[in-house]
């Protein structure tokens, strides 16, 4: 590593001490060293400049859930694709929130913003291993962004994994589990303080390690929470024994931000300083790629 050394990282995620502000597009290079060798399942390094439609569906208008201000829409506009970003290994995909108000055709959520959302669904899933995403954030209050897994059914009777989500509050990012019993207000819940010098708007590895014991949620290879199955029982079934597909959005506003922050104007969770940032294009959630490995032996 250059610039600064594998041990100072660890000191940092490991104990909060101080590191370079350099340091943070650096962060996941203790995460690919600790990354172990085991099956590659799926990989999307996100380096075609476009959408590879074998590996990721599109969700559309039709969708709407926690109060969120945005409607997803299938449109190079909110799902992009660049080259040649610092830190970068080859093409990033961006995920963006675009302002047009007027324009949702669902007049009952009348959403003044558009996003995207891509998921594996029906193309991708599967049942324990490793999943994570090298991801860099916007510093904006009142953004939405995550990387999460969802099983094939009803929800929340086949369980969510939230691996990273994102509010807008730079210095941390949220992780949960979701199931019957521990659902919405669930309380296997935590977050993840990132050390001095560090925040959201580095590039990080957001990963989640899934057996049918625990899940353990990790942030640059440093395990940040560990959900037992006994402790998951304790609330509900556990029901991370069954396939799940990967998803990467970007919502707006709604209820876990609007929980956060508490700012309901003008719109639910997001204040004027995000709604300029949007429409002057500085708001977007890039991923430099995302892989699955199979269990350990």
């Amino acid at each position: 590593m250059n610039r600064f050394s594998m041990l100072s990282l660890g000191c940092a995620l490991a104990l909060g001490c101080a590191v370079p502000a350099q340091a943070t597009d650096a962060g996941d290079a203790l995460a690919q060293a600790m990354t172990p060798e085991r099956e590659l399942l799926f990989a999307d390094e996100f380096d075609t400049g476009t959408l590879d439609r074998d590996k990721w569906i599109v969700i559309g208008t039709d969708f709407w859930v926690n109060n969120e201000q945005q409607a997803y829409i299938d449109d190079p506009s909110t799902i992009a694709f660049r080259d040649g970003l610092a830190g970068a290994d080859g093409g990033v995909l961006v995920l963006r929130p675009v302002f047009t108000p007027g324009t949702d055709p669902n007049k009952d959520r009348d959403a003044p913003f558009v996003s995207g959302r891509i998921e594996s669904q029906g193309k991708f899933d599967f049942t324990h291993g490793r999943a994570e995403a090298r991801i860099k954030l916007p510093d904006n209050v009142g953004v939405w962004p995550a990387f999460w897994l969802l099983g094939n059914g009803q929800w929340p009777d086949t369980g969510e994994i939230d691996i990273m989500e994102y509010v807008g509050e730079k210095d941390w990012i949220g992780v949960a589990l979701h199931g019957p019993g521990y659902s919405g207000e669930t309380p296997i819940v935590n977050k993840f303080f990132f050390p001095e010098a560090l925040d959201v708007t580095g590039w990080h590895t957001y990963s989640v390690e899934w057996t049918d014991r625990q899940v353990d949620f990790m942030v640059d290879g440093h395990v940040l929470y560990r959900a037992t199955r006994a402790m998951v029982e304790h609330y509900g079934d556990w029901r991370f024994d069954n396939a799940k597909y990967l998803i990467l959005n970007f919502a707006m506003g709604g209820a876990y931000p609007v929980k956060t922050n508490g700012i309901q104007k003008p719109y639910v969770g997001i204040p004027q300083e995000t709604v300029d940032a949007v429409e002057r294009g500085e708001v977007e959630m890039l991923v430099d790629w995302v892989r699955v490995y199979a269990p350990e032996e």
